[in-house]
């Protein structure tokens, strides 16, 4: 089944604004005085549904990031005041993550700027991420997370 012009423009509204709110997130991140991994790293910390925080690993999975290059970025965050680490109550082999009250403050700050942002681009956009029915991709499954070949993307600036 061939695609439409219609179906192609939406794929290219969605993809230039998934850039355009990309961009706008890091020059937000660093105008806060994070760099864009921290924030993302931030966030995956307070959106982590364990109450105890996310192991390392887990941070990596979000941010589709290998173990080594999430230590780095932690190990950054610590020392600017932005996480803590603390060992598991019931494994003390594994370290957990939670947020500072600084990380805390600068990540509710910065999620509600994004939460706004991402109403407008929302606004902008009727319809570009939902598949025409009949269509390929129609049924909403979201594809399989891959790890990427390299950790380049938590490089702080």
């Amino acid at each position: 089944m061939a695609l439409t012009d219609e179906v192609y423009a939406r794929l290219l509204a969605l993809r230039t604004g998934l850039r355009e709110f990309e961009r706008w997130s890091e020059q937000q991140a660093r105008a806060a005085g994070l760099t864009p991994a921290q924030h993302q790293l931030l966030l995956a910390v307070r959106g982590h549904a364990d109450p105890r925080g996310p192991t390392i690993g887990e941070v990596a999975d979000y941010l589709l990031l290998k173990h080594h290059s999430v230590v780095g970025l932690i190990d950054r965050a610590d020392a600017a005041g932005l996480v803590e680490r603390t060992r598991d109550d019931r494994d003390h082999r594994v370290v957990r993550l939670r947020l500072s009250a600084a990380g805390a403050q600068r990540l509710e700050a910065l999620s509600a700027l994004h939460i706004e942002e991402l109403e407008r681009l929302a606004a902008r956009l009727p319809g570009a991420a939902a598949a025409p029915s009949g269509q390929p991709g129609a049924g909403g499954t979201a594809p399989a997370r891959r790890e990427p070949a390299g950790g380049a993307g938590d490089r702080d600036p």
